[in-house]
């Protein structure tokens, strides 16, 4: 088969980098990203990288909704020459690259959905995309950076196709769709919904990969953690039912509102007053409150949505224990009710300690040692944690801040402000070809796993 466009033209200084792979001793595997050969691979698809990162800025689709850029990446992928498989979680896709040498099985990932948010950056290419989410008419946007991750992916599949007749080993390409959860509370979607669609049903990982870019990291630097990583992220929802009236009799009625407003105050003393907040911290935050239709009716039931977050199952069972108990005794004391339901979007997102340890060394070779920080315990979530139930798992965030501005006060991810700066890309493929390369150069398994 005549090798894909673009692919040929980088064999050669490729096939050079990957005999230097195969004679280093396994302590040096992460050197590479830093050879000469790699520097002009990168070199070379960045501006394709750059174009394909601005078109997905500028067209973003909500969770389950990916359908353009689906199209897109399967479409990148076919050219390659590789086999996609779509339609895992509604919109997701897969594909595999064999190298020509036995090796390990990694996966890397990227997310592809976009937010419910009205862009405000001002950029040439910005969003200008509405749509109707939960029954509110909204803007759409890319304001946590996924645009980034999935051209980020796509230049890492060109540059590895380039160099398959040399690797030793198996990279699963991984398109994730709803990231940010599901359209509405409790479906399946995301990172389960691709594993329950059987994406590693034959084929089972030695170990997952992912990044994300960070607003409150200078663009060049990457940061990693081992161990606990980022919160569980439950949705939970409230209903209190109450009994409708004239506003200028509440008497008559069972004001819902009022009770609402008592939960709210309540709630806040769980973490304050009834939380080891030393030993695990924990987060409970409304976000919503919706009730009623006119100014002079008290009405049947007021709604509160909102998040937890933990990083200990025993706190986050706690915590939704005594949630529920607070809002049912305030509701009966005033002779309404109250109906708590919770649904966990994400478990705990953590890295394996051996895969973040070569990780880590894989980074630090990579960028520089001034370049790589440790991260502090993060209260967002990933369901990127929903991969480690199948393998051990490593996930890195990516500087995305820009020159002349300060990281610790740049408008962070999911702001319509977010703005990712475009230094960052290099960079980031860097950080995930370095990850990916030092996996594949490990020395293989010492026997076939029996899912294989």
């Amino acid at each position: 088969m005549p090798q894909p466009r673009a692919v040929a033209l980088r064999l050669a200084p490729l096939a050079l980098l990957a005999s230097a792979l195969a004679l280093m001793p396994a302590a040096a595997h992460a050197a590479p990203a830093s050879a000469a050969p790699l520097d002009a691979a990168i070199a070379e698809v960045l501006p394709e990288l750059t174009a394909w990162r601005r078109d997905l800025h500028q067209h973003p689709e909500l969770g389950t909704l990916e359908v353009r850029t689906a199209a897109k990446v399967a479409t990148h992928l076919r050219g390659l020459g590789l086999e996609v498989r779509e339609g895992l979680g509604v919109t997701g896709l897969a594909a595999i690259l064999k190298g020509a040498k036995p090796g390990p099985r990694i996966a890397l990932r990227a997310d592809m959905d976009a937010l419910p948010v009205t862009e405000a950056t001002g950029l040439p290419f910005a969003s200008t995309v509405r749509t109707t989410y939960r029954g509110q008419d909204v803007g759409v946007m890319h304001a946590c950076g996924h645009d980034a991750h999935v051209a980020l992916l796509m230049a890492a599949a060109e540059v590895l196709v380039g160099m398959k007749d040399q690797l030793a080993g198996e990279v699963m390409f991984v398109f994730q769709p709803a990231e940010e959860g599901p359209p509405q509370p409790g479906q399946i979607v995301g990172a389960k919904a691709m594993i329950d669609d059987g994406l590693f049903a034959d084929w089972k990982p030695d170990a997952i990969y992912g990044l994300h870019v960070w607003a409150a990291l200078p663009a060049g630097t990457v940061g990693y953690r081992s161990g606990p990583t980022m919160a569980s992220v439950d949705e939970w929802n409230l209903v209190i039912r109450g009994r409708q009236t004239h506003g200028a009799r509440p008497w008559d009625g069972i004001d819902p509102v009022t009770i609402a407003a008592q939960v709210q105050m309540a709630m806040q003393t769980i973490v304050s007053r009834q939380t080891d907040i030393v030993r695990s911290p924990v987060v409970l935050s409304t976000g919503q409150v919706q009730a009623g239709v006119r100014f002079n009716i008290i009405p049947d039931e007021a709604r509160m949505a909102g998040t937890l977050r933990a990083f200990d199952d025993g706190v986050r069972a706690d915590v939704i224990a005594r949630f529920e108990r607070t809002a049912k005794a305030i509701a009966e004391s005033a002779g309404a009710t109250a109906e708590l339901s919770v649904n966990l979007n994400a478990p705990l997102t953590a890295n394996a300690a051996e895969r973040a340890e070569r990780g880590g060394a894989a980074l630090r070779a990579a960028l520089g040692e001034d370049k790589v920080v440790e991260m502090p315990l993060l209260t967002i979530g990933e369901d990127f944690s929903q991969f480690s139930t199948v393998a051990p798992t490593f996930y890195w965030f990516v500087g995305s801040t820009g020159p002349g501005i300060d990281p610790r006060r740049a408008p962070m991810n999911h702001s319509p402000e977010f703005l990712f700066d475009e230094s960052a890309l290099e960079p980031g493929l860097r950080s995930l070809l370095a990850v990916a390369l030092d996996a594949l150069h490990s020395p293989p398994p010492a026997a076939p796993s029996a899912a294989r």
